[in-house]
């Protein structure tokens, strides 16, 4: 996939790739903030190579958004002096970490580039609960690392620039792009984590995947893109359930419904059977996400596809 790298303001740059999981960078007076890690450190090492051509500031601190694999593999490539998460990122990590890893890999082999290059699991080595300051030095501000609620994740961090009125809002956002809601918690996601996200009337957006958005209203849209997404699945799969339909039933609803709009987005096809799957266990009481391992990957796809 072609990636784009763009500067978003004098020392913010983010690299967009089709698609593909995005990430950024700030830089700081004499050092760089690094936003996601990507699958490998193969992976993360193209990333640096395109950053290099802008900043040779060393890499200070690497922020995890959340826990899965696709964006924190690739963290030894940073050599990061520090490297933040959400405390519940680190414990998501602990808990399901290796099978996240195994099950992702099987998913998404294309994005595991080189992936014997992955030494081990990627743990924090500074954590917070509600939110975190970054002093970048000189004129440059703050990065403010903050915890809108439990959503794509339980958790699920963004980054501000208060001063630039930027946010990097992880896979929380996605523009143009559908969502993968496999380890979610939708109604949360959908209403209170995405009302703090907009409340932050961010002029510019770096969200998972797609490309960047600029301008307030079109920050606001992928919010509401992204919310509008949980809703009809919530809507389609609550239907099906209430009337005693089954599981397959609720899969096709869904996709009957979200197909015109979001069909032609990256990942659609491949997260749905996952997004009712988790979405279904939701709806039946079970809060905290069941662990992905290869073979429920495949016993779901299975189920669901028929």
């Amino acid at each position: 996939k072609t990636e784009t790298l763009e500067v978003l303001a004098e020392g913010v740059y983010a690299l967009t790739s089709e698609g593909d999981p995005n990430v950024g960078a700030i830089e700081g007076e004499d050092f760089l903030v690094c936003f996601e890690a990507r699958a490998t450190p193969a992976a993360a090492r193209n990333w640096l190579v395109r950053l290099r051509e802008h900043t040779d500031k060393p890499v200070r601190y690497l922020v995890l958004s959340h826990y899965h694999a696709v964006r924190v593999l690739g963290a030894a490539a940073f050599d990061a002096e520090i490297v933040v998460s959400h405390e519940t990122t680190r414990q998501l990590i602990e808990e399901r970490g290796q099978e996240d890893w195994e099950s992702e890999l099987g998913r998404m082999p294309r994005l595991f580039e080189e992936p014997d290059t992955v030494a081990g699991l990627t743990w924090p080595t500074l954590t917070f609960t509600e939110s975190l300051r970054i002093d970048l030095g000189g004129e440059r501000g703050a990065l403010e690392l903050h915890y809108c609620g439990r959503g794509h994740t339980a958790g699920d961090l963004v980054a501000w620039l208060p001063e630039r009125r930027i946010l990097f809002a992880g896979d929380l956002v996605e523009a143009e792009a559908a969502l993968y809601t496999g380890d979610a918690f939708h109604s949360e996601w959908s209403t209170g984590t995405l009302d703090r996200v907009a409340g932050f009337e961010a002029e510019a957006l770096v969200g998972g995947r797609g490309p960047v958005v600029q301008g307030r209203s079109a920050c606001r849209a992928a919010i509401e893109q992204t919310r509008g997404f949980l809703s009809i699945l919530q809507r389609e799969v609550s239907t099906v359930r209430d009337r005693g339909g089954g599981l397959d039933e609720a899969f096709a609803a869904a996709h009957e419904a979200l197909e015109p709009h979001y069909g032609n987005w990256p990942i659609f096809e491949h997260c749905l059977p996952f997004d009712v799957a988790r979405l279904w266990d939701e709806l039946d009481g079970i809060d905290w996400p069941r662990v992905w391992t290869a073979q429920r990957d495949r016993e779901v796809w299975q189920q669901l596809q028929g």
